[in-house]
């Protein structure tokens, strides 16, 4: 009799095999290359961040693979703290900026972001810019199966996600004009991906790729909407209440701008199509098994919640989210081959590139 898909975690980690959980949470001794000037943060710190008082622990985070991400102790508070990484990097990447504004304006409307602090763009502190917010105390989850969440609570875990997106999308995006350029969303996204993509000349290229490249422009659903889009919202991009299926906070904001809704929930929606050894995914998961609704009733649910009617198209949002992935994790195989990556398991995202650009293309043939 095979074991329930709840026990084979368990069972995997009996067996001495790195669970993505165990691979990414916590946190660990700050890597070669990333350290910090301590004394340099401190002072920053005092003179911004209200009640601070060292003296000042830091470790790295595992997870996180563009900008490298940190653990600020002291005696009385946790702070976290991320960086542009060091080293040369790609124009327009790592604009850790427009995280602090994005997660500002969330803040404001109510929407679940941990509270910043405060911007250095002062290189001379620490070396590159940075931020400071909240340290929000509670669970990530990096296997969209939930493994250590009871059967009957994981129907509730997957609709606080669904909700957390809807009320995303619902959000004014006045406060935040000139943060992104409203409409043609799709038209730009894959230009600006596959410019980023063609322009890598030391990770290579995929005829897959190359596919998609040509394939995408021409194909665009008529139609077009604008709103505050996260571009990356996954179960392991989100802090859970720890005892309750509650978002405490939605976390890294890099690839946020204003955008069309359904590009952004469709990339969410991914997770049931998602080999789970590449990211957080349900690919090959029995469902029903474990209490998780299936991809028709979640996106039937968020359509309820939004006032549509339904999806239409969803071959090419599927292809579109793949595609986008794929070009990521072309940007993580670049800084790998640079030696500029800040995530201890890059490499193994940089080795996934053609999967991801190979599952795209499948999702239109």
């Amino acid at each position: 009799m095979e074991p329930r898909q709840e026990d084979q975690a368990r069972l995997r980690q009996g067996a001495g095999v790195t669970t993505a959980q165990e691979a990414n949470s916590g946190t660990t001794a700050v890597r070669a290359g990333y350290a910090l000037d301590e004394a340099a943060l401190a002072g920053w710190m005092a003179a911004y961040v209200p009640g601070f008082a060292g003296p000042l622990a830091i470790d790295q985070f595992k997870g996180g693979q563009s900008n490298p991400t940190y653990r600020l102790r002291t005696p009385g508070a946790a702070y976290v703290l991320r960086r542009k990484p060091p080293g040369p990097i790609l124009k327009g990447a790592h604009a850790i900026e427009r995280e602090v504004q994005v997660i500002t304006a969330l803040e404001a409307a109510g929407f679940p972001v941990p509270h910043i602090y405060g911007l250095c763009e002062d290189e001379d502190v620490i070396g590159t810019p940075f931020y400071v917010m909240d340290m929000v105390e509670g669970r990530v989850i990096w296997d969209a199966t939930f493994p250590d969440v009871d059967r009957a609570a994981r129907a509730a875990h997957f609709n606080a996600m669904n909700a957390a997106m809807a009320q995303l999308h619902s959000v004014d995006i006045a406060p935040l004009e000139g943060f992104g350029k409203p409409g043609n969303y799709f038209a730009r996204q894959v230009s600006r991906w596959s410019r980023q993509y063609l322009e890598d000349d030391l990770a290579g290229r995929d005829p897959d790729m190359d596919w998609l490249v040509e394939w995408l422009p021409a194909n665009i659903p008529a139609g077009d909407e604008s709103a505050v889009v996260h571009g990356d919202f996954r179960c392991d991009n989100m802090i859970f209440h720890a005892r309750e299926p509650r978002i405490l906070a939605v976390l890294d904001w890099e690839l946020s701008t204003l955008g069309h809704p359904l590009a952004d929930f469709s990339y969410h929606a991914m997770m049931y199509r998602m080999p789970p050894d590449i990211v957080a995914g349900l690919a090959g998961a029995d469902l029903a098994a474990l209490g998780i609704p299936s991809e028709a009733d979640y996106i039937a649910t968020y359509c309820e919640r939004t006032g549509r009617s339904g999806i239409g198209d969803w071959p090419f949002y599927m292809a579109f989210n793949f595609f986008r992935l794929a070009a990521i994790f072309h940007g993580i195989k670049g800084r790998v081959l640079r030696g500029t990556a800040s995530s201890a398991n890059a490499r193994e995202r940089a080795e996934n590139f053609p999967r991801l650009a190979s599952i795209a293309r499948q999702s239109v043939d």
